[in-house]
């Protein structure tokens, strides 16, 4: 009956603390709609750049934090890592871009 007990109290401080912090999720206090809003962001981003012949989408990382993308990695050309940040931009929901891509060719 003991087990029991303690496991009920610990759910119930488990709730208490998720209810008092908000929902917030991992380190940059994101809401669950705001970290879910923004993996459908990266997730859209990371799939027209798939579909784009000119960049090459497994050289390049996208992290979208509150509606802001990151673009890191590497470049062949000046003309792929602006067509990576061209797409950014133009997905829905994106609020800004920072294009940290390095040409390397």
């Amino acid at each position: 009956m003991k087990p029991l007990r303690i496991a009920t109290t610990a759910v119930l401080l488990g709730l208490t603390v998720l209810a008092s912090t908000g929902c917030s999720v991992a380190r940059q206090q994101q809401t669950v709609g705001a970290y879910v809003d923004d993996a459908g962001i990266t997730t859209a981003i990371k799939a027209r750049m798939a579909e784009d012949r000119t960049v090459a989408a497994t050289s390049i990382s996208v992290e979208t934090l509150n509606g802001t993308v990151q673009l890191s990695g590497f470049a062949k050309s000046q003309a792929e890592k602006n067509q990576a940040e061209a797409i950014a931009r133009n997905t829905r929901g994106v609020r800004d871009v920072r294009n940290s891509i390095v040409v390397r060719p």
